[in-house]
């Protein structure tokens, strides 16, 4: 079980932490975290829910299968278009973020001016040629990096908390502009919630076991709740939510700016490696992924020819939206709550009420008919902010 807690928070926390600040300052300290506590309530139903389905269906079957069972040949291409749009959209998120650290490495450490388009292909080029090494070496190396990055989080959050002051939290979002931060905000936190994926391999995993899995998800779910807290915390609580909104987005602005208020060398240094290792763990987790998944699709052979193949259909899409696609990372990584939504709320509901219409005996989520109509509506509520923003 405790094998299993850790994998749901640690599939859950990733780059979109080291967004979240960006995307939330505007609204200021509580309604962010008001905003959070919702959007994770919504995150744990709807994996509960996931894991009805997987039960009913029967211990072994992926979400692929399931989907297949259930809602036949064109639920399985909504599932897997929705799948393969999540997977290039955060790629070219941690593409944009990832190169946009490596300019400000490449200025704090050689005094270097990179253009930002060489370093979103040098990102692309040294880390994503991780994903052609296969599961084994990606799996070795981040289990060593996530488990680092967390020792980091832990040591910034402790050495920061004292710089913690609440007027530093106010935010100079006016009335008018509350509207576009609160839609700026939803889809971003909802990404950063997103842990489903790995729902079904934990039902073989337990053998199904209903009561353990229950509390495996909740209490995995709520770990990164935790952590994202704390971070909201020591970033406006020290930077500011005024400063903060002001960086439009910026991760090196940020970065820079906690780095300034930490003043001791080493603890810079911490900063600077935590955020480096937020990326790097979930771009790798993420790019071996849709790797396999375009091996996949595409059949492809394991030859040398085969892998440069599937590796320039993973690669190219996401490289061209980092290097054109001006928005940057908070606003690339919103748009992964679109095809997000689809898999853990919209198609779930619809095979529940499916599994449910057939055999009303069985593990079943409570709340019945209205939590399924209301995380409907908050995943509408989600789409909806993310097309606001985006027009």
């Amino acid at each position: 079980m405790l094998g299993s807690i850790a994998i749901v928070a640690g599939t859950a926390i990733g780059a979109g932490m080291l967004a979240l600040p960006l995307a939330t300052a505007a609204l200021g300290m509580v309604p962010a975290i008001l905003l959070m506590v919702v959007i994770w309530g919504l995150s744990a139903y709807t994996s509960l829910l996931m894991l009805e389905i997987n039960l009913r269906s029967g211990v072994g079957d992926n979400v692929h299968a399931i989907t297949g069972k259930l809602l036949g040949k064109k639920g399985q291409m909504v599932q897997g278009a929705s799948f393969l749009s999540l997977l290039f959209a955060l790629t070219a998120a941690y593409l944009t973020g990832g190169s946009s650290l490596l300019v400000l490495k490449a200025k704090n450490m050689f005094d270097l001016v990179l253009d930002n388009q060489l370093a979103v292909v040098l990102f692309t080029l040294v880390l994503g040629g991780f994903a052609a090494l296969g599961v084994a070496w990606v799996d070795k190396a981040s289990r060593f990096l996530f488990s680092l990055m967390i020792l980091l989080l832990i040591v910034v959050v402790l050495f920061l908390l004292p710089e913690v002051s609440i007027s530093s939290m106010a935010t100079s979002a006016v009335a008018e502009s509350m509207t576009s931060s609160w839609m700026a905000a939803i889809p971003v936190v909802f990404t950063s919630f997103g842990f489903h994926v790995c729902i079904a391999t934990l039902v073989r995993y337990l053998d199904g076991d209903a009561v353990s899995l229950r509390k495996v998800l909740l209490i995995g779910s709520t770990i990164p709740l935790a952590c994202y807290i704390f971070w909201l915390v020591v970033t406006l609580g020290t930077v500011g939510g005024t400063e903060i909104s002001s960086f439009d987005g910026s991760l090196p602005a940020l970065i820079s700016a906690l780095q300034e208020i930490a003043h001791t060398p080493w603890i810079s240094k911490c900063i600077s490696l935590f955020a480096d290792l937020a990326l790097i763990t979930s771009f790798l987790g993420v790019t071996l992924s849709l790797y396999d998944f375009v091996a996949e699709l595409t059949r492809a052979k394991k030859t040398f020819l085969g892998r440069a193949q599937t590796w320039l259909l993973t690669f190219v899409p996401p490289l061209l939206c980092a290097l054109y696609v001006p928005e940057g990372f908070v606003a690339v990584l919103g748009f992964a709550a679109v095809p997000l939504v689809v898999m853990i709320i919209f198609l779930p509901i619809v095979m529940a009420l499916r599994q449910r219409q057939a055999a009303p005996q069985g593990y079943q989520v409570s709340g019945g008919a209205f939590a399924l109509g209301l995380a409907g509506l908050l995943g509408a509520v989600i789409i909806g902010a993310q097309l606001f923003v985006a027009l």
